[in-house]
């Protein structure tokens, strides 16, 4: 009994014993393995681009897509290489590592892991949804998809922005149009007080009834407040098509302005109106703010 207790000793130090010894640790071989990853990967970030500037568009892609994946698989079969010659690898000795590593993984990944508990959540809650017009922080474009971690948007630019589901926890979600075919725009216009106001606002009603792309079923409203500096207007309308809303507002911007010199009526800068007022003023056209504002 006492011998089978004994040799269940020297397994037991050897368990937990996590690091070899010094003597059995082979820097050398750490070092050109170390050596033979960096020079992988500092060949393929050069080499790939390279080539990629000498084929045809889409394989061009294709090339550079695959930098930073040859790269992560370099750098973990060098990790999964050095590991045994550090490390005592047994099952038990796995096991404690296994647990310390997730640990660290949890911690690294908890943004990644909320991102997806917030993806579930906007499944049900359906804060945004392909073909919205959603602004988000400071980025306003349309959902093209909504994946499991992140949503893609493309602005008005035409450039594309991930945007993470985690910024349902932190910031308002101002949704154009929520789920209907058309989004209400707005052109702003600052004007001097010398003016017939009546007048001015009937000339501003009949520029956006006139547009060509406007949504006649929809309606059309001219809103007026008085400032220290003047009168703002604020003319809301809707598009035929929400893709052209930009288009849509600077048809009202151009024709308005019109409006205004044929009404004899003067333009304030709208910079000057937001020192006057001591606030930042909206620019002269734009589009509205949303109609569902997602407050989390």
């Amino acid at each position: 009994m006492l011998a089978a207790a004994d040799s269940l000793v020297p397994d037991t130090d050897q368990a937990v014993k996590l690091i070899n010894d010094w003597k059995d640790i082979s820097l050398v071989q750490i070092a050109a393995i170390a050596g033979g990853a960096w020079l992988i990967i500092t060949v393929v970030r050069h080499v790939l681009p390279w080539l990629a500037q000498q084929v045809p568009n889409q394989l061009r892609l294709y090339l550079l897509g695959a930098v930073p994946i040859i790269r992560l698989v370099v750098m973990v079969a060098a990790i999964l290489w050095i590991f045994p010659i550090i490390f005592n690898v047994t099952f038990q000795n796995f096991l404690v590592i296994a647990g310390g590593a997730s640990v660290a993984i949890g911690f690294a990944f908890k943004d990644y892991v909320s991102s997806l508990i917030a993806g579930t959540v906007a499944v049900f809650e359906r804060p945004y949804r392909p073909g919205d017009w959603v602004k988000i922080g400071g980025n306003y474009g349309e959902v093209q998809a909504v994946g499991l971690r992140a949503l893609t948007l493309r602005t008005e630019d035409d450039d594309v922005i991930t945007v993470p589901h985690l910024r349902i926890w932190q910031d308002n979600i101002c949704n154009s149009n929520d789920g209907e075919r058309s989004l209400m725009c707005v052109a702003d216009f600052f004007i001097e007080p010398d003016h017939d106001a009546a007048e001015l606002r009937a000339a501003f009603r009949d520029v956006a009834l006139t547009s060509a792309y406007l949504e006649y079923d929809k309606p059309v409203l001219v809103m007026l407040s008085e400032k220290p500096w003047g009168t703002q207007y604020r003319v809301k309308a809707y598009p035929f098509d929400m893709r052209d809303q930009f288009a849509f507002i600077s048809d009202l911007t151009v024709r308005g302005k019109l409006a205004l010199a044929e009404c004899g009526a003067q333009e304030v800068s709208a910079t000057f109106a937001g020192e006057f007022s001591g606030e930042q003023p909206p620019n002269s056209a734009t589009q509205s703010s949303g109609k569902t504002d997602s407050i989390t």
